[in-house]
């Protein structure tokens, strides 16, 4: 189980949200922002987002997720409570070397899906522990999970974590990630 490893106050361009940090003996360095009164909370927005270097930071239009990323920060700032759990699991979870090789693969017209399996990785490796336990962390007894991804529904609710609602998070396709979303419904089930 999780153990609170510190906390502080984050004012962001969205926003005060509180930053804290778990210690789980996992390797990587997972971060959860929140906002008002979360504890023992019903309904609560929440969003489970990966990391994604080339998307996050650098600003990638090959994915969405730096616009999902935002999307769910300024939903959150119009709201008295609500939850980011920022997983370090970069590309689905098979890391930043093989997310570029994958790239790579992609320029010579396979999909995201495709790219993976050649590399002999999952389409989808990443797991929704560490953020399942923080929720059971601040005794939330529902979520209203921001996500198109049926996985982090799926896997929350095995793990009986209570669903409230969907928040959509629908980005604006570019030229470079149109073929990348049509993967994502088609091939993984997506609600895009």
């Amino acid at each position: 189980m999780i153990k609170l490893y510190s906390k502080a106050k984050l004012p962001t361009q969205f926003g005060e949200f509180d930053i804290y940090t778990f210690s789980n003996g996992d390797a990587n360095d997972h971060a959860v922002l929140a906002k008002g009164e979360v504890i023992g909370g019903e309904s609560i927005p929440v969003r489970i987002h990966s990391e994604c270097l080339t998307g996050d930071v650098f600003g990638s239009q090959r994915c969405d997720c730096r616009q999902q990323l935002v999307k769910s920060l300024e939903y959150l700032s119009g709201r008295d409570t609500g939850i980011l759990i920022y997983l370090r699991q970069e590309g689905r979870g098979i890391g930043l070397l093989d997310k570029i090789k994958a790239y790579s693969l992609q320029e010579e017209g396979y999909d995201t899906v495709e790219a993976n399996l050649m590399l002999g990785l999952p389409a989808d490796r990443r797991d929704y522990e560490y953020a399942i336990e923080v929720l059971q962390y601040f005794k939330v007894k529902s979520v209203a999970l921001m996500s198109n991804n049926p996985k982090k529904f799926q896997s929350l609710e095995q793990h009986g974590i209570k669903i409230a609602g969907r928040i959509p998070l629908i980005a604006d396709p570019t030229p470079f990630d149109e073929f990348y979303l049509d993967t994502k419904k088609r091939k993984m089930g997506h609600r895009l």
